[in-house]
């Protein structure tokens, strides 16, 4: 492929309407997480993720896990876990099988705030898909992603 190839100039414009995309609806939940909870996309995200662990084996996550699933790098989830610790919504403690690790889960404080929060992300995604579809470029990946069947 060529730089000007129109499969490749195809690709490219697809995937800045993808990234726009994104960025409209991340815009929309940050500015009503923050506005509405002081929490911002990531911390939310962090938030739901590790409120989906368990206990049993294999339930808590690795932070390279934690990471991917924030998609953040690991020194930024650190940073991250550390500020939501200090606000008291994170706990961390160490393995007990392994003293190399450190487990991190929410605190009781941290689930109630994700619980009142979820409402607001949920709400502020749906009018931010709603905006983006009026747009044409974009009506076919929101019709895309309100398709999506992702296992839970």
């Amino acid at each position: 492929m060529t730089a000007t190839d129109p499969a490749l100039t195809a690709l490219s414009q697809g995937w800045c309407a993808l990234s726009l995309l994104h960025g409209k609806i991340e815009a929309h939940i940050e500015r009503a997480l923050q506005s509405g909870h002081g929490l911002s996309v990531r911390e939310f995200s962090l938030l739901d993720v590790l409120s989906r662990q368990h206990s049993g084996r294999g339930g808590h996550l690795q932070m390279k896990q934690v990471a991917d699933a924030v998609v953040l790098s690991q020194s930024a989830t650190t940073r991250l876990v550390t500020r939501l610790e200090d606000r008291g919504l994170l706990t961390r403690y160490l393995c007990d099988t392994d003293r190399r690790g450190i487990y991190t889960d929410v605190t009781e404080a941290g689930l109630t705030l994700l619980s009142e929060a979820r409402p607001t992300n949920d709400t502020a995604l749906r009018t931010a898909l709603d905006d983006a579809a009026k747009n044409p470029e974009l009506a076919p990946l929101v019709r895309t992603v309100e398709e999506l069947k992702v296992p839970v």
